[in-house]
């Protein structure tokens, strides 16, 4: 054993109504005016609304930035700053999914640091830190709020970039389920089978720690017993609370670890064929399981514990393949479509995928994986996906 960091942002607001704390919050950090990072669903839903009078009250400054449409892509980012400049902000906040909290994450990055965003593209390449940047998440998967990552599409490449610094961590992060309420079932599965994705393979990854690994399973375990129940009845508080908590744990535990596989082969799906991160990850993890697990039987066996399978007296192995047996059948109860059941198609696929497969390697996470891969083993297991 050795020593290990762990890092996470300064201030978690977390459970029901934390977002009503969020005015103090802003008022101790003394920032005076905000680029408020979202998109036009948070709009029409009332969310914005209600966040701009929980600042108003605070008698906190804004300008709302509403043009993350998707994914996040380089060109929101440029978009963004141009406001932020032009604006004098100091600050930002993101309300959303993944996908504004990342693009506000990549926005601080260049108000302080300057240049093009493909610059930043790995670890550690961010040298400034960035404006103080609030996350508030609306889904309870991707982890966003708590992490120093932030995933950006590079248009012109078809190339998802991982960019990963201390300096990208939120100083604020507001995990409050009940703005989860009215995230649809198909949403719901995607973004809780990415957090699950974050929970295990930070869990079996090769930079896991016994502080990770505990998180990781707490994750898992609440992910099994709410997932199904989230996805059944959206107006399930119980379910969505314990979601939220456990995206949190499971954002804090890749932060602190790493993802794997997964989230490198999952990367140049979205890239190519324009599908969001979560649903991206999820397609791929059950072949995943069963292509990693023999690398580590004793860690899939807990994950089936977690899982709440009964395990006992099993040989490890034996365990182990409950875990994927479970993992499968908890992806098919949210039914969670295949590659080509998304309308992708095979000879398009086909096209791609020893691009998507050199892509993946090269993002690095692969390389976390316990079992080792490369790219002619990262095509067959697309093509499995498939």
């Amino acid at each position: 054993m050795k020593g290990t960091a762990f890092l996470m942002p300064k201030v978690l607001l977390q459970g029901p109504g934390s977002l009503e704390m969020l005015g103090k919050e802003i008022q101790r950090i003394g920032c005076k005016k905000a680029l408020l990072v979202t998109d036009k669903i948070m709009e029409k839903s009332g969310y914005v609304g209600k966040l701009t009078a929980i600042l108003d009250n605070a008698t906190v400054g804004y300008v709302i930035f509403d043009g993350v449409a998707g994914e996040p892509e380089d060109r929101f980012i440029y978009e963004g700053l141009e406001v932020y400049k032009k604006e004098n902000c100091d600050f930002l906040i993101a309300l959303g999914g993944g996908s504004p909290i990342d693009t506000a994450k990549a926005v601080g990055i260049l108000a302080t640091n300057g240049g093009k965003i493909t610059e930043y593209m790995g670890a550690d390449k961010v040298s400034k830190p960035t404006p103080p940047v609030v996350a508030i998440a609306t889904t309870a998967g991707t982890g966003s709020e708590v992490t120093r990552f932030t995933i950006i599409t590079d248009t012109e490449n078809d190339v998802k970039m991982l960019i990963g610094s201390p300096f990208v961590m939120p100083d604020i992060a507001v995990a409050d389920p009940i703005l989860t309420l009215t995230v649809p079932p198909k949403v719901t599965a995607a973004t809780g089978l990415d957090a699950f994705c974050h929970a295990i393979e930070a869990y079996v990854s090769k930079k896991a720690t016994p502080m990770t690994d505990k998180v990781s399973l707490a994750a898992i375990e609440l992910i099994s017993q709410n997932l199904r129940k989230a996805w059944c009845n959206g107006d399930d508080l119980e379910a969505r609370s314990n979601m939220m908590l456990a995206s949190t744990l499971a954002g804090m535990s890749f932060n602190n670890s790493s993802v794997t596989l997964i989230h490198g082969m999952s990367r140049p799906i979205g890239a190519n064929f324009h599908l969001a991160h979560g649903i991206s990850n999820a397609v791929l993890l059950p072949t995943w399981a069963e292509f990693t697990y023999l690398a580590v039987p004793e860690k899939f066996a807990k994950v089936a514990e977690a899982m709440g399978e009964n395990v006992e007296g099993l040989p490890v192995l034996d365990a182990a393949l409950v875990a994927v047996d479970a993992i499968r059948r908890l992806c098919e109860d949210v039914e969670v479509p295949s590659i080509s059941e998304m309308g992708v198609k095979k000879e398009d696929f086909e096209k791609v995928l020893e691009k998507m497969a050199h892509d993946a390697v090269v993002s690095g996470s692969p390389a976390n994986n316990p079992r080792s891969v490369d790219e002619k083993q990262i095509v067959e297991l697309y093509r499995k996906a498939f």
